[in-house]
């Protein structure tokens, strides 16, 4: 049998300090008030992003500004359109009928009842004044279908080109590409393609 004694060491005694009054008056000093905590919980603080800027939509403008005097002829299917603005020459009336300017683009209407055909006739020309398109065709047909043989298509445009502030001219197109049941149609040019074309050097 192991007598032998496992060694043991004396456990470490630990001798309380005292602090003096004077050592605690400067620590409250330094620590300042003590609040007491009611909650442990962790609370991060995060700012809110700044709102993100929302784009107005850009305000429409009516761009059938110009007057047109009552008693406008009503058109019926044969019947052929012409129409300039005051002061612009003449011969632009001619060539414009003889298809010199080229087509820069083209719509047809045709079919379309007269809410639609407006509101698709005021962005394709919105849009072509903005690309830089100066003469344009319009497809209306002739109407055989409408009552009363009078084309009701045919006579709101000729109506509402003449009432639109970027229409300098209009005209039936030649049989070839429509007769009377087309148009021909001169743009004025926009702002920033003003000073590379001129509308007097038409």
């Amino acid at each position: 049998m192991d007598t032998s004694k496992k060694s043991v060491k004396p456990a470490a005694y630990v001798t309380k300090k005292t602090t003096s009054t004077e050592d605690a008056a400067l620590f409250r000093n330094a620590v300042g008030t003590v609040r007491t905590i009611e909650s442990d919980a962790v609370v991060h603080e995060t700012s809110k992003p700044a709102p993100y800027p929302v784009a107005k939509p850009p305000e429409f403008v009516n761009p059938l500004q110009n007057t047109v005097d009552e008693g406008l002829e009503t058109l019926f299917q044969e019947d052929k359109m012409a129409f300039i603005v005051v002061g612009l020459q003449k011969n632009v009336l001619k060539k414009l009928r003889r298809g010199q300017y080229g087509v820069d683009a083209d719509i047809d209407l045709h079919g379309l009842i007269r809410r639609d055909a407006q509101q698709h006739l005021l962005r394709f020309l919105h849009d072509c004044v903005e690309n830089g398109c100066r003469c344009v065709q319009i497809v209306h047909g002739k109407g055989y279908n409408s009552p009363g043989q009078q084309p009701v298509l045919k006579n709101d445009l000729n109506l509402w080109l003449r009432q639109h502030k970027d229409v300098l001219a209009f005209c039936s197109a030649p049989p070839r590409a429509g007769g009377a049941g087309a148009l021909y149609v001169l743009l004025r040019a926009s702002d920033k393609f003003a000073a590379a074309d001129d509308e007097q050097d038409l």
